[in-house]
């Protein structure tokens, strides 16, 4: 049984941008993960394109091999592992080519990818993009190439990302890195750094540049958008000892919402991923007031029991939680809402699962991405808790919070039958080339005749059919966006 409902990305696909007349070299990117892994994967596409790179689909003909990866569980790492050898066996074919590993397994396993397992050239961590002309001069000399630091103002915020292997339709904005959450379960606060802020007019100049080359939709991206605060630059924490001027003239994301959706109302924004405990309610008065910023809110909650939520480190409980719930549904009362949800961590008794699966009982998620727990060295709870729980245990659990997820993705879908909604096209449906595919704003995928219509179309779909996660209709006629 699948592990998540719903993959917004077909992960490890070869990344390719238009070629840059002039380049000569050949780059092979793949990326693995979360969102900001396929975004920082187009800011090196980037970085590289100014030293004479162009992307290729064709591994065995690239100078050089990159892997952005993802070390938020035990299974994307083994990906990325086996990935590693294939590369390397073509690389036995063509001594040339340098093979690299980026992102957040670069810089919790630098040692054991340059010492112990000698099969890369060059490591570089997620703050260390722009070294990377310095990195390549050094295996160009022959020797291996590292570079791991974390940045604690790095926000790419004046590299302009080329858009890779993309629809053309939709693109990524990334606003904020790192994390200061430490939830006892994840790397990332380790692995990314601590949480900064993107300057917010770096921002809209790539909005504004996004939307004049015709995409139609933005997501706003961020281990925690919520918490992303600007008023000059700095660490969020500095703010506590920012003067009241320079309070007074902060942004925050409510304000960086409202602001991105004012200056392109034609463009449909969206935002992930949210952290409950710092969503506040005028995020949700600003989504209600903009029609272009879609009813969709990513809520991890990771767990329904408030006693595992505090092992975890999670800084809210069951029952405010609910309450959130409870304000989303009375501010935005068609939005749809998606979780993060872990299977067996440390300690989880059998009334603690119970506990889970009576919170998804409450909220009905339109959809989610389950997992069972996976320990990660050097995090919290690796350090602090035994992983006690049985793999039969959590292979159960899991397989009990997938069915019951699958069971309210179907009820939130059947809701849209006989309904007409807007969709935007985004692809050819991958079932029939008769077909097209888009999102509506909740994110539920959406696949009707073609037609005469093109991909960045905002077209009105009346709903006649679904499955438990796809809705099935016909074009009626253009949205008046």
């Amino acid at each position: 049984m699948e592990e998540k409902i719903i993959e917004e990305h077909k992960q490890g696909e070869a990344l390719v941008l238009e070629a840059k007349e002039g380049n000569t070299k050949k780059l092979f990117i793949e990326s693995y993960g979360c969102q900001m892994n396929f975004s920082d994967s187009e800011i090196v596409a980037s970085i590289l394109a100014n030293q004479g790179y162009n992307t290729t689909q064709k591994l065995e003909e690239a100078d050089l091999v990159l892997v952005n990866t993802c070390s938020i569980r035990d299974k994307a790492e083994q990906t990325v592992r086996k990935r590693l050898e294939k590369y390397n066996a073509v690389k036995k074919t063509n001594p040339k080519m340098k093979v690299g590993v980026l992102g957040c397994m670069a810089e919790r396993l630098k040692s054991k990818f340059l010492e112990e397992e000698k099969i890369v050239d060059m490591v570089v961590g997620p703050d260390a993009y722009k070294d990377l002309p310095n990195l390549l001069q050094e295996v160009e000399e022959g020797r291996d190439a590292v570079n791991v630091i974390l940045s604690k103002d790095e926000t790419y915020g004046d590299i302009s990302p080329v858009r890779l292997g993309g629809n053309g339709v939709t693109a990524f904005v990334s606003i904020t890195r790192g994390c200061d959450n430490m939830c006892t379960f994840c790397v990332v606060p380790f692995t990314r750094g601590r949480e900064r802020s993107r300057d917010p007019q770096s921002i809209i100049e790539e909005v504004n540049d996004l939307a004049s080359k015709g995409y139609k939709e933005i997501t706003l991206l961020g281990q925690n958008v919520d918490s992303y605060l600007w008023y000059g630059g700095g660490l969020k924490k500095d703010f506590k000892n920012a003067s009241e001027i320079q309070k007074a003239t902060a942004t925050t994301f409510a304000q960086l919402l409202e602001i991105v959706a004012s200056a392109q109302p034609n463009i449909r924004i969206r935002f992930s991923t949210s952290n409950p405990q710092d969503m506040t309610e005028d995020v949700l008065h600003a989504m209600a007031k903009h029609n272009n910023i879609c009813n969709y809110i990513h809520l991890p909650v990771q767990s329904g029991s408030t006693r595992i939520l505090q092992e975890m480190n999670r800084q809210h409980t069951r029952e405010e939680y609910f309450q959130l719930i409870d304000k989303i549904r009375e501010i935005l009362p068609d939005c749809a809402i998606s979780q993060d949800m872990i299977a067996g961590f440390p300690t989880e008794t059998e009334a603690d699962h119970q506990d889970t699966l009576s919170l998804m009982e409450y909220v009905k998620y339109d959809f989610g991405f389950m997992f069972m727990y996976s320990e990660r060295p050097g995090t919290m709870a690796a350090r602090k808790l035994e992983d006690d729980i049985p793999e039969e245990t959590k292979k159960r659990r899991l397989n009990e919070i997938i069915a019951l997820q699958q069971k309210h993705s179907a009820y939130r879908t059947q809701q849209f039958v006989g309904k007409t909604v807007e969709v935007l096209i985004e692809k050819e449906s991958k079932k029939s080339d008769a077909e097209w595919s888009g999102r509506t704003p909740q994110n539920t995928v959406a696949v009707f005749p073609k037609e005469n219509y093109k991909p960045g179309d905002f077209v009105m779909v009346r709903i006649d059919d679904c499955t438990s996660t796809t809705l099935l209709g016909e074009a009626v006629g253009y949205s008046e966006k």
